[in-house]
């Protein structure tokens, strides 16, 4: 019987694949688990090899042309011992024709009883969940309005690990054993949002900053701007400097944005909200602080009005409220950045005038970032000046 060679997943983010070599001809016998065919991706050159013992008898692809995750890309002849070994169920096919044996034995593979070859990647394939959906599975769960993400913890039975309908069916069936609750509109609101920004190469850095002369400050002024205020604040003043470290890729084009508008996140029941300063480079923060109250309370009732919501070029989080004094922040989808804030407290500081060690305040701040916009070193500059800046306050 015919078994199919099928362009495996080579990875979380591969979609398809280059043929560039055929590593063996047609007529050739091959070894399970054999390299047959080389192809490359944007990311690297791999092969695909054999999923059992048996007979090249041709190749459905063409060199130096594209094929997606899941393709057949030729057939190999088998012993019915050779596919029983494998898990495939011939007891039905003797008699199709060609082509229909081959519809068979794709959709027959037995849950766990076939192992991907693809070598050298950092998980095994059958473990990607729904990395690639067929149009009948993307069908089934627009019905039920799910979406790729919801089925990341599904070992998928179909070739190379592929999530099958049958899978996907016995995985619904399978929640109803465990007890549920109905997740709110804002909790659907923010899956939603972070599943769009992980989409992006998001990546990370961290810095410590002194708060002394912040909180000395604070405890001057009259009203108290709050401490994501000062960040808020400094990050904006930053970005009046160069705006372009906030822009959004577009294919080619960076678009740069029309006025920074800066967000900050408000714990609300069951989610958060994300209130705006308009033009915060233009406004003092003693100018802020009442406004920047205001829409904490109103995001806290959930009655933010339409002008201070949407349209921020980058959020600001204080994580440093729930204890936390290091975090890794998602930006919102329509945004490249967010600025963390971790939790004041006391440590160590060589002090080279007194020669000796004194105690300070001290937080780590965090910039998560779009790594298509922006790297590590523009990424780092920022987030220095936004340090140096919170060390002055009386700049902000």
């Amino acid at each position: 019987m015919q078994i199919p060679i099928i362009m495996p997943q080579l990875g979380e983010s591969i979609a398809e694949a280059a043929i560039i070599n055929f590593l063996v001809k047609p007529g050739d016998e091959v070894e399970a688990d054999q390299n047959l065919i080389e192809v490359e991706t944007n990311k690297a050159t791999m092969t695909v090899t054999s999923p059992c013992k048996g007979r090249i008898d041709k190749f459905t692809v063409q060199l130096n042309e594209s094929y997606a995750v899941g393709a057949t890309l030729g057939q190999i002849e088998a012993t019915s011992e050779e596919a029983a070994r494998l898990g495939l169920d011939v007891s039905a096919s003797a008699s199709l024709a060609d082509n229909e044996r081959v519809s068979r034995v794709e959709g027959s593979f037995r849950s766990g009883s076939v192992q991907p070859t693809v070598r050298g990647l950092p998980v095994p394939a059958n473990a990607a969940g729904a990395s690639y959906l067929s149009p009948r599975l993307k069908a089934r769960m627009d019905e039920l309005g799910l979406h790729a993400a919801d089925l990341a913890g599904v070992a998928g039975s179909g070739n190379a690990g592929r999530v099958t309908v049958e899978d996907f069916e016995k995985y619904i069936t399978s929640l109803e054993k465990h007890k549920m609750s109905g997740a709110s509109s804002m909790r659907v609101a923010v899956a939603d949002a972070m599943r769009r920004s992980w989409t992006r190469p998001l990546a990370t850095v961290g810095l410590p900053v002194q708060l002394d002369a912040l909180l000395a400050h604070r405890k001057a002024s009259n009203p108290k701007p709050g401490p994501a205020l000062y960040a808020l604040r400094a990050l904006a003043i930053a970005l009046a400097k160069n705006s372009a470290v906030a822009g959004r890729l577009v294919g080619n084009k960076i678009i740069h944005p029309s006025a920074i508008d800066v967000g900050f996140a408000v714990e609300a029941d069951d989610g958060v909200l994300v209130p705006v300063v308009r033009s915060a480079d233009k406004k003092s923060l003693k100018d802020l602080t009442q406004r920047y109250n205001e829409l904490v309370e109103l995001a806290r009732a959930r009655k933010l009005p339409a002008d201070a919501t949407g349209g921020s070029i980058a959020t600001v989080t204080n994580f440093g409220t729930f204890g936390l004094i290091w975090a890794t922040p998602i930006p919102l989808p329509e945004q490249t950045l967010v600025l963390g804030m971790g939790a004041g407290r006391k440590v160590p500081h060589w002090d080279e005038a007194k020669g000796q060690f004194m105690p300070v305040t001290e937080a780590n701040l965090t910039l998560s970032f779009d790594h298509r916009v922006l790297d590590g070193g523009a990424a780092g500059r920022l987030l220095q000046d936004i340090g140096e800046l919170m060390s002055k306050p009386e700049l902000l």
